[in-house]
């Protein structure tokens, strides 16, 4: 099948599809990790109003993200009740000893 057809073929189905000129850079976000994707093709087909992306080549990397421990306030508030310090000071002691409570109390009291 030439080009032709096939393009002829995928308009009666409905479907287009473009190239995406001068992409540098394809970054894929999750909770846990990072993936770039450097010179990469991208191609876009649109089928009943959906865009689809596909990437193809590339250097690929991957790097993992940093997850920020959530501190609640209510243990901010306990670690400054029982040292008399600051919210703040409770605060960056609790991340500092990643929400252990007894750790961030003795950490601020010595």
């Amino acid at each position: 099948m030439s080009s032709r057809e096939a393009r002829r073929m995928m308009k009666r189905m409905g479907l287009s599809m473009d190239a995406m000129p001068d992409v540098e850079k394809v970054v894929i976000k999750t909770i846990s990790k990072e993936l770039t994707i450097e010179d990469p093709e991208v191609a876009i087909m649109e089928m009943q109003g959906q865009k689809i992306f596909q990437v193809t080549g590339g250097k690929i990397t991957e790097k993992v993200a940093e997850t920020k421990l959530a501190i609640p306030e209510e243990d901010v508030r306990l670690v400054s009740d029982q040292t008399g310090k600051s919210l703040e000071e409770a605060r960056k002691a609790l991340e500092e000893c990643e929400g252990d409570l007894a750790k961030a109390i003795l950490m601020l009291q010595s």
